[in-house]
């Protein structure tokens, strides 16, 4: 098979499959429905690693219908892929086979539309990261988003899945209309939505406020996907009530994808017209603000899909800020970043959703102790928990160190502090949940509360999640293999990502193929479809990376363990404790629940990201 037909087979084969589920899914039997679906990924997968081969040496173009380019120009539908865009295929790929194989003989009561839906989600990210024009990029990317709606209130019988399902929604249907507002203005402006036809129409002309506004708006859509700081507040009310295997797909890899929209676009289509030193700026703060505000609130978080869902915040920040340098060394070091934290952030996800199908609950005070009898569980819980803490040798732990030294190589040394910092705090608030739930450690806290309009217990203005319901058919009494081995096939996949020769060289040259505007262009309209020479002489893991990270790993421990017994601290220091509760306390409030708040704090963002763009 000619690898440029993969492309679209890799979109059109999920997408028949999901509707011959949704279609004859009532007279299938559930095996054949499982089987189907799960086949249908792995053969999504195996189209992902062939790109990912051919895109070692060129960029794989496919333009539907032969509507190839006639001098530089085409009509056309066209996919363009490189080697970021085939290593995201592969990892969406990953993901949804792990949460198909979470859910084998789940969820009995509704038949196939689960999978179906699955499926589409599948078919909206695959295409999203394959496809080289910014119309379609937002059509795959709405698809995307309607699909994550369905799924994050599933439940519709329930009003908290409803309620979170609703924010999710409205918030990203926003953003989704600045998106396409932006693409407008582009189109109107060049007459072109292919991401290399756009370059070319706006290099040499002079940047206005149209172009200016264009790319805020474009941008807006995709950081609000991306949960970025002040966009993210739909993020960890969505996790709370989605089904744990979806809450996989949507920390692991579409947030992720928000953030690669905005590297593609910035790196494409808007790359003659505002150079990467128009968006560093911006990108740093804001990638600074998500970082410290995501992983200030996964400490003070007692639910648990709500305390990983602000860690994926937390992390989503230092994605930004290594992004924003636009060096190949630091954007190699996060796509390593990402593959780890993907992989990590699925299987801790999967342990809660264990703990929720088999305790009723994902509240650590109410789970204090109880899950001394899930010995793998635990031992996978607390492994997650050291990982995102940038243990060595972890994925997480070589993706930071790699970020840290391409931005010290591009002459920023002060983002080492605050990796380690976001390391140390959202690593640290797993391990506490752990060691209090798994181990039984310390006193746990009162569950005693006000009971909000959602019906969940809040103390001190924080949710917890008290006798949630299950997400299976009554309580799953022995945990099935089929739940079991994805977590600890992802948890082996984000260690051996550490230890993968090569892989520092292979993220660096893929960060050059992204970052490469003139060749990808070239591709695209030109048929010249070779890549740079590999990048000699990438490092893999070095001796101040691995100091940070075994830092930044000690530090969770100990945050972990003074939480635990904070109740044994000397006077002076639970004074502090409670001094760091006011403020607590008024950032917690922003996080209110209220759609129209989230909605004021998207007006914020958009003004002033367009602020930054203007005045950097």
């Amino acid at each position: 098979m000619v690898v440029e037909t993969l492309p679209p087979l890799m979109v059109a084969l999920p997408l028949l499959t999901a509707t011959v589920l949704a279609a004859a899914g009532r007279v299938l039997p559930r095996l054949v429905i499982d089987a189907v679906s799960l086949l249908t990924c792995l053969l999504v997968f195996a189209g992902s690693v062939a790109l990912l081969v051919a895109t070692g040496s060129r960029r794989v173009v496919s333009w539907l219908g032969g509507y190839s380019p006639e001098h530089g120009v085409s009509v056309g539908v066209v996919f363009v892929v490189d080697r970021v865009g085939a290593g995201l295929a592969a990892l969406v790929a990953v993901l949804v086979t792990a949460a198909l194989t979470y859910t084998w003989r789940y969820f009995e009561e509704v038949e196939s539309y689960f999978h179906a839906l699955i499926l589409l989600f599948l078919v909206g990210m695959v295409g999203f990261v394959l496809t080289g024009d910014l119309f379609n990029a937002f059509v795959f990317f709405e698809l995307m988003g309607a699909v994550a709606y369905a799924l994050t209130g599933y439940k519709i019988e329930e009003a908290k899945p409803l309620q979170g399902a609703l924010n999710f929604a409205v918030i990203n249907s926003l953003g989704a209309y600045c998106a396409l507002l932006g693409i407008g203005l582009v189109y109107g402006r060049t007459g072109e939505l292919g991401f290399a036809q756009v370059q070319r129409a706006l290099a040499g002309h002079h940047t206005d406020w149209l172009v200016l506004l264009a790319a805020t708006l474009v941008f807006t859509g995709f950081l609000v996907k991306g949960a970025a700081v002040p966009f993210h507040f739909w993020l960890a009310d969505a996790h709370a009530v989605a089904p744990s295997p979806v809450c996989v797909l949507f920390s692991g890899v579409m947030v992720e994808l928000g953030i690669y929209g905005v590297a593609r676009t910035a790196s494409t289509a808007f790359s003659s017209a505002l150079p990467a030193e128009r968006f560093r700026p911006v990108l740093m703060v804001a990638g600074v603000l998500t970082a410290v505000i995501g992983a200030v609130m996964c400490q003070a978080q007692s639910h648990l899909k709500r305390l990983l869902a602000f860690s994926t915040v937390g992390h989503v920040g230092v994605f930004l800020v290594a992004l924003g340098a636009f060096e190949p060394a630091a954007v190699g070091g996060l796509v390593v970043y990402v593959l780890g934290h993907a992989a990590v952030k699925g299987a801790l996800f999967l342990c809660t959703g264990i703990l929720l199908n088999t305790r009723g609950s994902v509240d650590e005070a109410q789970l204090h102790g109880r899950g001394r009898d899930l010995p793998l569980t635990r031992v996978c819980f607390l492994a997650g928990g050291l990982a995102l803490a940038a243990l060595p040798p972890f994925g997480t732990g070589l993706g930071e160190t790699l970020s840290e030294e391409g931005l010290s190589h591009a002459g920023f040394s002060w983002p080492s502090a605050l990796f380690v910092g976001v390391s140390a705090l959202t690593g640290g608030a797993v391990l506490r949940a752990g060691m209090r739930v798994f181990v039984g450690m310390g006193i746990p806290p009162s569950i005693q509360g006000e009971t909000s309009v959602q019906g969940e217990i809040s103390v001190h203005g924080e949710t917890r999640g008290v006798d949630e319901n299950r997400e299976t058919e009554g309580a799953v009494r022995s945990v099935p293999a089929t739940m079991l081995a994805p977590v600890v096939a992802l948890l082996a996949g984000g260690l051996a990502l550490g230890l993968l020769p090569g892989l520092a060289a292979s993220a660096q040259d893929a960060a050059q193929q992204l970052l490469d505007s003139a060749g990808y262009a070239a591709a695209a309209l030109d048929g010249i479809r070779a890549v740079p020479p590999p990048t000699p002489g990438a490092e893999t893991w070095s001796l101040s990376g691995l100091l940070f990270d075994m830092v930044s790993t000690l530090l969770a421990l100990l945050i972990a363990v003074t939480a635990v017994y904070s109740d044994r601290l000397p006077r002076l220091l639970r004074g502090i404790v409670h001094a760091v509760r006011l403020p607590l306390g008024a950032l917690r409030s922003t996080h209110s629940g209220h759609l129209g708040d989230y909605v004021a704090w998207l007006l914020v963002g958009v003004t002033l990201l367009a602020i930054g763009i203007a005045v950097s």
